[in-house]
């Protein structure tokens, strides 16, 4: 009998950490090295998507308003500038707060891409998977949607696209007409979901006297929601120096309630009597703008009243994100 040659594999080429695609946790790993991507580069892949960014909007112009727009306001958007400019066939790059059938991103039928905040992220960081959509949105053919996907983990982040110079000028919007330029044209199915978004919303204002606060009207009773950008450790501080002094409301009949925490910022949450306005606060919180920088500024120990009142903002703050 002939013997067997010996059989030999053709060499694989070699491909860096950086090269290796994404591909499904029981496929092959894309290196060559004959076991599952899951168990492969997989697992450092994987690392890398999961591990949490906790402030994932840091250094973009506007973080605190991001921060809202993520979390507490229904309709709102922003123009975007980006830092290479516009590509060709792009008249506007617009961020909103959501978008219809909660699609991440919409190339409009005129070119101009609109790019949902409030949508499912498949890692944790929401700047990159942002910033992932977006750039398939600016490639995306004119009138059609793009769909959520798991973004590179050594894709670029928002901060690395965006213009860090521009201004953030959030708009905030009744409903959500936005969404299309003649609504009452739209297809059914949009029609249909912009009928039940508007109908969920919840009346919400920015204020314009200061930064990134936002007073909203609910059945009961209206709240004004402020984002800081202060440490959380000196801001707690400063509100329970504050409000053991009797200088925490923005008027008579409203209190500071507690505060979310959410993307690594601190929200204080006060509770407004149901007459009193988004116009009506204007004044009083710069006034408490004022208050609060003069009690950041403070290094003194927290006396006994200034504890407790700073135990009872910690016992009712609650974390969105």
């Amino acid at each position: 009998m002939a013997k067997k040659r010996p059989q030999t594999k053709a060499k694989r080429p070699q491909l860096t950490d950086g090269e290796i695609p994404v591909v499904g946790a029981r496929e092959p790993c894309p290196c060559g090295s004959g076991r599952r991507y899951k168990a492969c580069h997989g697992r450092t892949a994987a690392h890398a998507v999961t591990e949490l960014v906790q402030r994932p909007f840091e250094g973009l112009p506007g973080e605190c308003d991001w921060v809202a727009l993520r979390e507490l306001v229904p309709a709102a958007t922003v123009g975007l500038t980006l830092k290479d400019g516009l590509p060709e066939g792009v008249p506007a790059v617009t961020l909103a707060t959501v978008l219809p059938m909660a699609w991440p991103a919409l190339r409009r039928d005129d070119g101009s891409v609109l790019l949902g905040l409030q949508n499912d992220t498949a890692s944790g960081d929401i700047s990159r998977d942002l910033a992932d959509t977006l750039l398939r949105a600016l490639e995306a053919e004119p009138g059609t949607p793009v769909q959520g996907r798991r973004a590179p983990a050594d894709g670029p982040r928002l901060q690395d696209l965006l213009d860090a110079e521009a201004p953030f000028e959030p708009v905030v919007h009744e409903g959500f007409e936005f969404w299309v330029p003649d609504a009452e044209n739209a297809t059914p199915e949009v029609a249909a979901s912009l009928e039940r978004a508007n109908a969920a919303a919840i009346p919400t204002v920015r204020l314009q006297g200061v930064e990134a606060a936002y007073w909203c009207r609910t059945p009961e009773k209206n709240h004004l929601r402020w984002v800081m950008p202060h440490p959380e450790e000196r801001l707690l501080d400063a509100l329970a120096r504050l409000h053991a002094a009797g200088r925490s409301s923005l008027g008579e009949n409203t209190r500071l309630v507690g505060s979310f925490r959410a993307h690594g910022l601190t929200v204080p949450v006060w509770d407004l009597p149901s007459e009193v306005g988004a116009q009506d606060v204007e004044k009083s919180a710069a006034e408490f703008a004022e208050r609060l920088t003069e009690a950041l500024a403070a290094r003194t120990p927290l006396t006994g009243d200034e504890r407790r009142a700073r135990g009872g903002l910690t016992n009712r703050q609650v974390t969105l994100s």
